[in-house]
């Protein structure tokens, strides 16, 4: 028994290993601007932390409530596993899609406690599961209280590998990412609710990115998550180079072709300090980094962007009082480059990280090959290497 325990430890840790050093975009030699911070993800923040839970189930034909099933559910805590708020604003580029708890957040310009992204049908069920758990762990007492709360929780549509309608997201499965979120690295591509996603005719699915920069002598961290699961192939561009129209084959195995496209969720943090309405004007920023890459927002596709500061104001002892620190607003640029870049490379991270995945029906997405990648990055001088 000893022997067999000690085995799926080394099995494990080698597994822990292999996800640590898996590919990202820089690696690959992709030219990418900006500095990152230590883990190239928004957990660069001091205090945020990202849980997952991805499940997989069946292969085959499709049976509404069996599966197969491609899907998950992802959880970004701004303050940790505490209930407190953070300062919050929201952009809708597209607004094909769905974010909750958004007139909270543009009438009083805060959010609190965790955030949660998942697939289209599964919001209210993560909206719920965040509320139990927020009672759960912060409630006072037996009276009637508002530690449930309004939870933020946004979707993209994965219902070309899932088994959408069969609604295989549970509460459960919100609570165990929710137990297991962690700062530090984060795992991107298919995981958690980016499991199902497609990106540019290829595997899409979770991306993280990062920036560090210095305003007036003093460094702030701004970082970047996204859901990504939008756009053609042919509007595919990496680093300035039309990549999508580049490569051919890969294609996606479709066998029920309707498809609607998919959408953005992206949720950036810093610990600059802001107000609700200069992160308003992070979030609109949010635009020119999926651009970058080559979308034009394609009908169908709703892509909401949620920005947030993790500095705090200051509350007097009487709580009658509450006091702002705050950046000019001519000094946001380097906030405004950070989130371009961060978003840019979020969205190639997520490309470079995700692997083929056959879901309902035998439908099937290809990952975007490395190797090829490099080929074109070199015949356009791109490559970095």
């Amino acid at each position: 028994m000893n022997r067999i325990i000690l085995s799926a430890f080394l099995l494990f840790t080698t597994l822990i290993g292999l996800a640590q050093t898996k590919p990202r975009a820089r690696d690959l030699g992709i030219p990418l601007e900006g500095t990152p911070g230590k883990n190239n993800a928004i957990t660069d923040v001091p205090g945020i932390e990202v849980g997952y839970k991805t499940i997989i189930e069946g292969t085959g034909k499709l049976e509404t409530g069996k599966g197969p099933v491609r899907t998950g559910v992802t959880v970004i805590l701004p303050k940790g596993k505490t209930p407190k708020s953070y300062a919050a604003a929201w952009f809708s580029l597209n607004g094909d899609g769905e974010m909750t708890g958004i007139p909270n957040i543009e009438d009083y310009g805060l959010g609190y406690g965790p955030i949660g992204i998942t697939n289209t049908n599964s919001v209210g069920t993560v909206r719920d599961a965040i509320g139990e758990w927020n009672y759960k762990k912060f409630s006072e007492g037996d009276f009637i209280d508002f530690s449930f709360g309004l939870p933020i929780v946004a979707e993209t549509w994965d219902g070309m590998l899932n088994d959408i309608n069969g609604f295989h997201v549970k509460k459960e499965h919100v609570w165990e990412a929710l137990d297991n979120a962690k700062a530090g690295p984060v795992q991107e591509g298919n995981v958690g609710g980016g499991t199902g996603m497609a990106l540019y005719h290829f595997k899409g699915g979770s991306g993280t990115a990062s920036r560090t920069f210095t305003i007036d002598g003093k460094q702030y961290t701004l970082g970047v998550f996204i859901q990504a699961n939008f756009g053609g192939r042919s509007d595919l561009m990496i680093s300035g180079v039309p990549v999508g129209k580049q490569i051919k084959e890969y294609k996606p195995v479709l066998h029920n072709p309707t498809r609607k496209d998919g959408s953005a969720i992206v949720i950036v943090a810093t610990d600059a300090p802001l107000l609700p309405s200069q992160l308003k004007l992070v979030a609109k920023r949010v635009t020119h980094g999926i651009a970058r890459t080559g979308t034009f927002s394609n009908d169908s596709s709703g892509e909401i962007f949620l920005a947030l500061s993790t500095a705090e104001p200051k509350t007097d002892e009487n709580e009658t009082m509450q006091t702002w620190n705050a950046l000019p607003k001519e000094k946001l640029n380097p906030i405004f480059r950070a989130t371009v870049e961060a978003t840019e490379e979020a969205i190639i991270n997520t490309l470079v990280a995700a692997e083929d995945m056959e879901g309902i029906n035998n439908n099937k997405f290809f990952a975007l090959p490395h190797d090829v990648l490099q080929t074109i990055l070199k015949k356009y001088n791109r490559y970095k290497k």
